[in-house]
This record gives C-alpha cells, sequence and structure tokens, in this order.
C-alpha cells in the first residue's frame, strides 16, 4: 500500500524530452512553450502600475499565519494559489496557461533525466528572504525535511518519494527519487515552500501561532487582527521584482485580505466599497442585483469569464465513514432523490446544467461513452465496481417535471430505498430495526443553504429525517478535518492533468488520516488502482483511458450527489481604479497580475 500511496504522487502526462544539461523550465508532458529568453507570462501586463491597495474579502475566519501544517486555520494570501503567494516562493513558479509547466523562480534551472529519476535545482544568486539574508541549498533542504516532519500529509506524502537530498556546489541542490517514486513528484517538490532555517524553530513548527513567519516573496506581513485581516505591504528590497516569471505581478503596495461571515455581509459592504472586488457565484444576483448607483455609474464593472477546464464535481458528499451510508445502495437511491430540474428552475433561474462526471466537458469524461477495450482490460479485475449503464455509457440520472410534485420520480427514488432494504412505516422511512433514515447536513455559512433545503423537502416527502445545520467557518473546518459530519457541500475542482490530487481526495491511504480532502471516507480497491493507472501512464491515449476508467468507478461509487458546475463562468464585479491584463490564461483570471489604476 505504501508503494502505492508514493505512486499515485507520479504523473500521468507522458514522458519529456530527455533534458541534455540544464534548462530554463520544466513541462509534465513535452516542451515548455515559452523559449529561455522569454520576458514575462503572456497573461501579465510588464507595465503594469505599481501602488495603490486591494482589499479581498473570503468567507470564514483564522486562527494562525502557518498555512504549512495541520492544526489551526492558516489566513489566506501567505501562500495561496488564488490570491497568491505573497509571503513564501517556491523553487519553480507554475504557468497558469499551460497545462503543468514551471519557471524560474528561486531556482535560476532545473536538469532532470528521461525517467525523472532524480531532479537538481541550480539557486538564482539574487534570491533573497526579506530579512535580506541568501536562500542556500541548505535552506532547501532544511524546508524538505521540515516539511516532510511537520507539516500536511499532501506535503509529507511528496517528500517521502526521495531517497536523496544533497547539495550540488555553492547553488545546487539534487533530490533523487525513490525507484517507484513517478513522474509527476519532481515537479511536485519544486511548488513547495522554501523558508529559512536560521529564522525558523523546528520544534515548534506544527504548533498553530500568529506570529509572522519570514518568507522571501514580494510582502511582509504587517499587522494582523486574528480572525478578522491580514495586512501585507510590499517588500521594497523584493530580490524578484525583475525576473521574468514576476514582471506584471505583484503590482499593489498593499493587500488586505479581509475576513467575512458570510456571503451577503461580503456583498453588501463591496457594494459600499469596502472591497475591491467580488467573486460572485449567486447567478441570480449576477443577474439582477448589481442593480445599485455605483454600477448603474460605471463605477463598478462587472467581468466574466469563460471556463476552459473540466467540471469537477460540485455535490452533497456523503460521509461513508457512518453506518447510514456504508451502502452503496442507499447512497445510489439519495443520489436519485435530488430534485435539480426543480432546484435549477426556481434557485438559478434555470442558469446551470447538471454535472454528469468528474470530468464533464472534456475529453476525460465517460458520460456518454462506452467503454473502450483497453478501459475494459483495466477494470477486469475489478468486476463489480462499474454499473453496466456507466461502462456501456448510457447512464443518466433520474430527472423530474421541475413542478417538485413530480410522481414518477418519487416513486422511482422509493423503489431504489426499499431494494436497499428500507420500508415505510406511517410517514416514516425505517429500516429492518425500525430506525428511521436520517442524516445531517453540514453547511459552512448560510451558502448552500437553499439547496440544501431543496434536497430536505423531497426527502421529508419519503418520510427521511434529513437536518440541515449552519456553523462558522472555524467550526466547520475542525469538523471537516476529523471528518466529524454526515454530509457536506464541496467542490471538487478538476485539471486538465489530474495527478497527486486524487490519492488524497479518494484513495484508500488517506480514508483514516484526518487533514486530507478524502471527505467522503473511500477505501475501494478498484479506485486504488485507477488512480495508479492513470499515474503510470505513458502516453496522451492511455492517460484518458484511465482517467475515463477512473471517472466510471468514482461515479458507480456514489458517494457524492451532484448538482452543478458552478465555474461554467467565473463572474468577478470590480471597482474601476481595479485594473486587469486584456489577456486571460487557461485556468482563469489571475488576481496577482491586476492593479490599481491611479486616479487621475
Amino acid at each position: 500500500m505504501l508503494a502505492l500511496f508514493i505512486m499515485a504522487f507520479a504523473s500521468a502526462l507522458g514522458p519529456v524530452a530527455a533534458q541534455n544539461g540544464p534548462s530554463h523550465a520544466i513541462a509534465m508532458h513535452g516542451e515548455p512553450e515559452l523559449p529561455s529568453d522569454f520576458t514575462h507570462f503572456p497573461y501579465a501586463n510588464p507595465d503594469a502600475p505599481k501602488g495603490g491597495r486591494i482589499d479581498y474579502s473570503v468567507q470564514g475566519s483564522f486562527d494562525s499565519l502557518n498555512p504549512f501544517i495541520v492544526q489551526g486555520d492558516g489566513a489566506r494570501g501567505l501562500f495561496d494559489q488564488f490570491f497568491g503567494s505573497n509571503v513564501f516562493e517556491t523553487l519553480l513558479l507554475r504557468s497558469r496557461d499551460e497545462a503543468f509547466t514551471l519557471y524560474p523562480l528561486i531556482a535560476e534551472s532545473v536538469e532532470t533525466d528521461e525517467e525523472r529519476s532524480f531532479i537538481e535545482f541550480t539557486l538564482d544568486p539574487r534570491a533573497r528572504f526579506s530579512d535580506g539574508e541568501p536562500i542556500t541549498p541548505d535552506d532547501v533542504i532544511f524546508s524538505m525535511k521540515l516539511l516532510l516532519d511537520k507539516a500536511r500529509p499532501n506535503y509529507q506524502n511528496w517528500i517521502r518519494a526521495v531517497d536523496t537530498m544533497e547539495t550540488v556546489g555553492e547553488r545546487g541542490v539534487r533530490f533523487t527519487m525513490k525507484p517507484d517514486a513517478g513522474r509527476e513528484i519532481p515537479l511536485l517538490l519544486a511548488q513547495l515552500p522554501i523558508l529559512p532555517e536560521h529564522a525558523i524553530d523546528a520544534e515548534t513548527f506544527d504548533r498553530s501561532s500568529l506570529e509572522p513567519m519570514i518568507g522571501s516573496g514580494p510582502y511582509i506581513v504587517d499587522s494582523v487582527r486574528p480572525g478578522e485581516v491580514v495586512v501585507m505591504k510590499r517588500n521594497p528590497d523584493y530580490w524578484a521584482k525583475d525576473i521574468p516569471s514576476k514582471r506584471g505581478f505583484d503590482n499593489y503596495d498593499e493587500i488586505r485580505i479581509n475576513y467575512i461571515r458570510d456571503d451577503n455581509t461580503m456583498f453588501e459592504a463591496f457594494k459600499r466599497g469596502l472591497f475591491s472586488l467580488h467573486i460572485e457565484t449567486d447567478t441570480g444576483r449576477w443577474t439582477t442585483g448589481y442593480d445599485f448607483p455605483a454600477a448603474n455609474e460605471g463605477k463598478v464593472i462587472k467581468d466574466e469569464f469563460e471556463s476552459r477546464l473540466p467540471s469537477g464535481m460540485y455535490g452533497f458528499v456523503m460521509n461513508t465513514r457512518r453506518a447510514v451510508f456504508a451502502d452503496e445502495a442507499v447512497r445510489r437511491a439519495l443520489v436519485g432523490l435530488f430534485d435539480f430540474e426543480w432546484a435549477n428552475r426556481n434557485l438559478f433561474n434555470g442558469a446551470y446544467k447538471r454535472i454528469r462526471s468528474y470530468y464533464d466537458g472534456s475529453e476525460l469524461s465517460s458520460h456518454g461513452v462506452p467503454a473502450s477495450e483497453a478501459e475494459r482490460a483495466l477494470l477486469a479485475p475489478y468486476p463489480d465496481a462499474v454499473r453496466p449503464e456507466i461502462m456501456d455509457g448510457t447512464y443518466v440520472l433520474p430527472t423530474s417535471d421541475g413542478s417538485g410534485r413530480d410522481r414518477d420520480f418519487m416513486r422511482q427514488g422509493l423503489e431504489a430505498l426499499q431494494a436497499a432494504g428500507y420500508r415505510l412505516d406511517g410517514r416514516r422511512l425505517v429500516d429492518e430495526n425500525g430506525t428511521q433514515l436520517g442524516f445531517e447536513i453540514l453547511l459552512n455559512g448560510p451558502s448552500g443553504q437553499a439547496l440544501a433545503m431543496s434536497w430536505a423537502r423531497t426527502l421529508e416527502r419519503l418520510g427521511i429525517a434529513a437536518t440541515i445545520r449552519v456553523v462558522d467557518s472555524a467550526q466547520y473546518l475542525q469538523r471537516q478535518r476529523t471528518y466529524d459530519y454526515d454530509i457536506i457541500l464541496h467542490n471538487y475542482s478538476s485539471s486538465l492533468s489530474p495527478g497527486a490530487e486524487q490519492l488524497a481526495r479518494f484513495g484508500s491511504v488517506t480514508r483514516d488520516l484526518d487533514g486530507t480532502f478524502n471527505f467522503a471516507g473511500v477505501a475501494e480497491p478498484a479506485i486504488d488502482a485507477m488512480i495508479e493507472a492513470l499515474l503510470a501512464a505513458r502516453s496522451r491515449e492511455d492517460f484518458v483511458t484511465a482517467v475515463r476508467a477512473y471517472d466510471r468507478v468514482l461515479l458507480s461509487g456514489a458517494y457524492v450527489v451532484p448538482l452543478y458546475n458552478p465555474l461554467t463562468n467565473s463572474w468577478v464585479a470590480r471597482w474601476k481604479q481595479i485594473q486587469r491584463p486584456e489577456t486571460t490564461p487557461l485556468y482563469g483570471p489571475q488576481f496577482q497580475t491586476w492593479w490599481h489604476e491611479p486616479s487621475e
């Protein structure tokens, strides 16, 4: 099992051309798109003005300035794909306009072989921590050992695939992989934070703290109000401001991450100009809720960005660690009892289409596609892992007439539950012991409450006791971290190169580890095998085959009640002084490249 765990962090995208010595970049598959003399990323504006302030808002709370450990709720924006790695940095920087390619940051070059049996980084001699101390190979090795011992499980498992770490000359550091480490691990190591050995107490690193840590990023934590706001100010001596990978980035003098308890409060504060932008997730509000003076006067701008990524899976996740969800037949029946047609019509003005796959909208999806012979060969050792209708591509979710009173829809759901061993006892649906079928839906604040209430009303009509509990972010994250819930609402995002993250989401070895993303408690040999297959694939054809087979096993397991793709389009409203580049990359808007336009 340990071998599978390590292998699961290997890449699925096939061989890269053998490097002939150090290179400026490394791609998961094929060659980097940008040449060694590139001047900036195509989605950044190298002439963007510097200055001003941006106020972000996020829902929830925080009680720690260490985003790398399990304990506590780490503050956003310190080491963050969304708001930027503003305080801590990595050896290489991922381009958001390619599937998976890394370019120079702390390391000025990278070297590997065709098998990726090792990876060697040469550090940029200019690289400095914010206190002025140079970043050395010893800092890199210290960081890896510290994270292996004290950090989150995903970091630990990437580093476990390393056999040896050693310095090479004055500025080099080399990692030799274990034989079964796989192809993705070297790239994942390049995305781990590099921390200063001279300024970190390794003994207490895994304890939640509000004491700012030293990093090498463009900003320094200036002030903190626990649970409310983190203020970061530009480091005027930032070492990397002129390297190509960072031109057009980090344009504000000050960044504020403001924590708010609920989405409605965030939106009202945005309308009053307290926050610089608002990431909209409510279709009704996007359509009709921006009829306020600032928007009508052109002071607030609405931007819509079309997604070019697979759907992912957004839905109600059933925790199979709980006895009520141990039976796949029960889960499948509950999946069929979400009246999407009614919810879409009444809650979202018909704006959405239901998700049909974990990779809907891409070639990786198994929906509507009969399994190929290659898929069937992968799945042959697990004859019961995929339902026949999912194997042959004919599976569709039950649909209603949208009235909320569709008797055929309800009858189909009841029959499925009766086949799973339940019966009606008056107005209660009970098992053979007379225990009513019931569970609690845990929500992080009021967002999603309308969806949960819609589902609960349908279930109530069949005698199922579905209750809804809304808690604050701190309590929600604690319960999520320890899997203390029946059902949660979650969005499993997806990419063009699913890989290492799949084990943390659905691999057996993460089922009983706190702090992972295996929210459903999945422990299924067929899923483990399909993860191993997609990570071991060497050609695009084999990769697509493995991901489709994986998709079929996940859908057959009925771990999630599919809802809709919330990211079909990204909606962002901004005050007009916040400007953005004309080019939007493959992975969507990158706020680290936006800027504050000086007043005329």
